[in-house]
């Protein structure tokens, strides 16, 4: 009997030897084996930086998109964005569970949400239904394989399906701030008013208490009102993350020179890495959870300018980060509603 992987490196195709994620293109055949999960899918929820570079690269036009998409998968066998190299996350109902996979009591119809990016998972698209292109969200009519080592969640009966969705595509982040701020910190979020910045505010403020600070930068004053309004910061300015040294000499002003003790970046642009830098005081943490970051020009600039920060990669798991995010839904009627009005 041939042994697969729990990794999925059996269905590499190009180049062998590296692991699906690194893998240019693999084996996207609906067909379960013994450690795999199949799933019919419902909707997938792109990364937003890769939604973003499609969207511009195709002029807003949904019929290029759904080409540009389906071009993707078709090539790679995966949703895997050939520019950011990002995926994002899908929803949909296990069809069959593999004789060897690891939980054997996953039940056949049972809703679930993949919490692994869609750069690795095998994806085989026979219809783009529609996109939605203030959400991210793509319905489609296909198929899936969770490799044997893949995390998913069950779909809570108490939430919104694609609440739930559009939450766990980003549930790393406010998990992670929950472990790397602390009590009288000031913080910093580039990008507070998008999904993952809401979340992350929310947190933060818990995190941070009376005597704490969340700021946040945002992109206009409609953004700005929806965070005062809601209490999800204690200050708010407008500007762009792309001029870094605008940006840091109205964080000096804020916080009387002191600079964000934790700076969170969760823009989907590039070029923001040295804003979040400067942004940050010496001995101070960045957390880049944009998929946009890149890693040499954050290493290099911060060498640069003489900066001494901790820098963390935003690794979209950390333990626990599925209750501590759809916690986050369950406790704020201010976010509940925001992500309804936005994703649902």
């Amino acid at each position: 009997m041939k042994t697969f992987c729990k990794y999925g490196t059996h269905r590499v195709i190009e180049p062998l030897g590296v692991l699906p994620q690194a893998a240019f293109k693999i084996d996207s055949t609906p067909v379960c084996k013994d450690n795999e999960l199949l799933i019919d899918v419902d909707t997938l929820n792109i990364d937003s930086a890769s939604f973003h570079q499609i969207k511009d690269v195709c002029h807003h036009d949904e019929d290029k998109m759904k080409q540009m998409i389906l071009d993707i998968v078709g090539t790679q066998g995966k949703m895997q964005n050939p520019v950011t190299k990002s995926g994002g996350m899908l929803i949909g109902s296990v069809l069959e569970v593999g004789s060897s996979f690891h939980n054997q009591s996953l039940k056949k119809g049972v809703k679930i949400a993949t919490l692994v990016s869609l750069s690795l998972t095998p994806l085989f698209i026979e219809e783009i239904k529609s996109i939605n292109l203030s959400n991210e969200q793509v319905n489609i009519k296909g198929k899936a394989i969770l490799f044997d080592s893949g995390l998913y969640a069950v779909i809570p009966s108490d939430l919104n399906e694609k609440l739930v969705l559009a939450a766990l595509d980003v549930a790393g982040a406010p998990a992670q701030v929950q472990k790397l701020v602390k009590k009288d910190d000031i913080v910093f979020i580039l990008g507070a008013a998008g999904k993952s910045g809401i979340l992350c505010s929310y947190e933060a403020k818990k995190q941070v208490g009376k005597n704490g600070k969340v700021i946040g930068l945002v992109q206009n004053d409609n953004q700005k009102d929806i965070l005062l309004t809601n209490q999800l910061c204690d200050e708010v300015f407008v500007g762009d993350a792309l001029n870094s040294i605008e940006t840091y000499e109205k964080m000096m002003k804020i916080t009387d020179g002191k600079l964000a003790d934790v700076t969170i970046n969760v823009v989907n642009v590039e070029n923001t890495e040295m804003t979040s830098i400067l942004c940050t005081k010496d001995l101070g943490v960045v957390y880049f959870f944009s998929m946009a970051t890149s890693f040499t020009k954050a290493a290099l600039g911060a060498e640069g300018i003489g900066k001494d920060v901790t820098m963390i990669i935003g690794n979209g798991y950390t333990k626990n980060h599925t209750e501590i995010t759809l916690n986050i839904l369950r406790e704020s009627k201010e976010i509940f509603d925001l992500f309804i009005q936005k994703y649902v």
